[in-house]
C-alpha cells in the first residue's frame, strides 16, 4: 500500500518545485525528503505521511495524511507565513500527475507557525489530508 504515497510525494515534488512564484519566495526549488546540509534558508521538507488503505472489493482507494515542514531564519515570521500561503493555495486545485492514480480529494487540515528555540528558526507545518483512487 506504498505506491499511492510514493506517487503523491512524487507528483507535489514536482508541483512545488515546479511553481515560479514559491521558488521565488524560497530562492529556488526547495523542497526536500531530507534538507541538504547547508542549505540556505527558508525551505520546506516532506514530514510525516500515513496511508489508510480503503480497498473494497469494487474500488483501491488510499487515504493519506501528509506534513510539509518550513522553515524560516528571517527576522519575522511573514517569510516563512507566505511561503506556507503559496503552497496550500498552489495545491487547492493542483491537477496531480499520479502515475495509477488519480486524486479525487485534497484539502489542508492543520496549519501551525511558531519559533523554534533550539533551531533560532521559525517553524510552520501545513497537513493536507487526501485521497486517490486507483486507476481503472
Amino acid at each position: 500500500m506504498t505506491a499511492p504515497a510514493a506517487a503523491l510525494q512524487k507528483a507535489l515534488f514536482e508541483a512545488l518545485n515546479g511553481d515560479g512564484s514559491l521558488s521565488a519566495a524560497l530562492g529556488g526549488a526547495k523542497l526536500f525528503d531530507h534538507a541538504p546540509e547547508n542549505v540556505p534558508f527558508p525551505y520546506v521538507t516532506y514530514g510525516r505521511t500515513s496511508v489508510y488503505d480503503w480497498t473494497t472489493g469494487m474500488e483501491n482507494d488510499a487515504e493519506q495524511l501528509f506534513t510539509l515542514h518550513f522553515w524560516s531564519k528571517s527576522e519575522a515570521r511573514k517569510e516563512m507565513l507566505d511561503a506556507m500561503d503559496l503552497v496550500s493555495t498552489r495545491l487547492q486545485d493542483a491537477a496531480l500527475a499520479l502515475d495509477k492514480h488519480h486524486r479525487i480529494n485534497l484539502r489542508l487540515e492543520f496549519t501551525e507557525a511558531r519559533y523554534d528555540e533550539d533551531l533560532l528558526a521559525y517553524h510552520g507545518l501545513l497537513r493536507f489530508r487526501a485521497v486517490t483512487e486507483e486507476n481503472a
